[in-house]
């Protein structure tokens, strides 16, 4: 990743979030099927464009991984509480009450994510998708992340500071694997694979749970299949 980037999904994450502050309300409709075109999207990338260039290294191994990546996410939720795809628990504002681990397993799931997006991964043709799906999939959550934090009784101060961590740790996850690359002991390059494989595991964790659930509501339901339809075939032409 360039520098350039690196400040894009920082800044864009961010910027997602502090839009709560100017429209100070959440619509669910709207989240729901945002969430329901990023979800489509990262679908779409994983299985035209990531999950071929895993499995065209011919290491048998990659298909564990990617089971690997599908029960961390599931682990990870048990922490984060499913807010990756809008399930959004307020939690009433007291000393004890902020949630730690929610945030704890947020930022795991998204330093995950933008571990494959080291400048020592650059060779690989799929980036610019994967840095445009981790973006779009971000930017509601960080909507939501907001959200939920000031529902729950937290300052604009601590939102604001939490938000920034949050948009801080993809772009964290890639630093890490550029840093690692550098030094004499490891060669993550190596580990491309293994890492993306992960990745994809947590991505068809997230995204089947965004797109198997249906409301009660048949018009919404058609309005998300549209831009179901939408995200995936804008990944496919990507």
């Amino acid at each position: 990743m360039t520098f350039s980037e690196y400040i894009l999904l920082f800044t864009s994450v961010t910027g997602a979030g502090l839009l709560y502050f100017i429209f100070r309300k959440s619509n669910a409709i709207y989240l729901k099927l945002s969430l329901a075109f990023t979800g489509s999207y990262l679908f779409a990338i994983s299985m035209v464009h990531l999950m071929p260039g895993v499995f065209k290294s011919g290491n048998a191994s990659i298909g564990y991984f990617i089971l690997a990546g599908f029960f961390i996410q599931l682990i990870l939720e048990y922490f984060s509480e499913g807010i990756e795809h809008g399930h959004i628990h307020i939690h009433h504002h007291n000393k004890s009450s902020f949630p730690f681990t929610m945030m704890i397993g947020l930022c795991i799931h998204s330093f995950l994510e933008g571990m494959p997006l080291s400048s020592h991964f650059e060779g690989d043709s799929h980036n610019h998708s994967l840095l445009a799906g981790i973006l779009l999939h971000h930017l509601p959550v960080a909507f939501a992340l907001v959200s939920m934090l000031l529902a729950s009784g937290l300052s604009k101060t601590w939102t604001i500071l939490n938000l920034m961590i949050f948009a801080f740790m993809a772009p964290a996850g890639a630093m890490l694997s550029t840093l690692l690359g550098e030094t004499e002991t490891l060669n993550i390059s190596t580990y491309y694979d293994q890492i993306m494989a992960v990745v994809i595991g947590i991505f068809l964790h997230i995204t089947t749970t965004i797109l198997f659930e249906s409301g009660s509501d048949h018009r919404f339901n058609l309005y998300k299949l549209a831009v179901i339809v939408f995200g995936a075939t804008l990944a496919v032409f990507m």
